[in-house]
């Protein structure tokens, strides 16, 4: 008992009808990265997106 073409189909035109043309790409653009996320956090891995911190010198070793 899963979804079929049609009642995918019928889904798609009220969510289509919901938010408009305009704001669909945006709308799934969100549900896969959250979809993207919970995939990670179940299977325990983590992307980093941000650069690794810079390594400093100690300050003492000017000369």
């Amino acid at each position: 008992m899963g979804l079929g073409a049609p009642e995918l189909i019928m889904i798609g035109v009220v969510v289509l009808l919901l938010f408009g043309g305009k704001k669909l790409p945006e709308l799934m653009r969100g549900l896969g990265k959250g979809i993207n996320e919970f995939k990670n956090a179940k299977d325990g891995t983590i992307e980093e997106t941000a650069k690794p911190a810079p390594v400093s010198e100690p300050a003492g070793n000017n000369s």
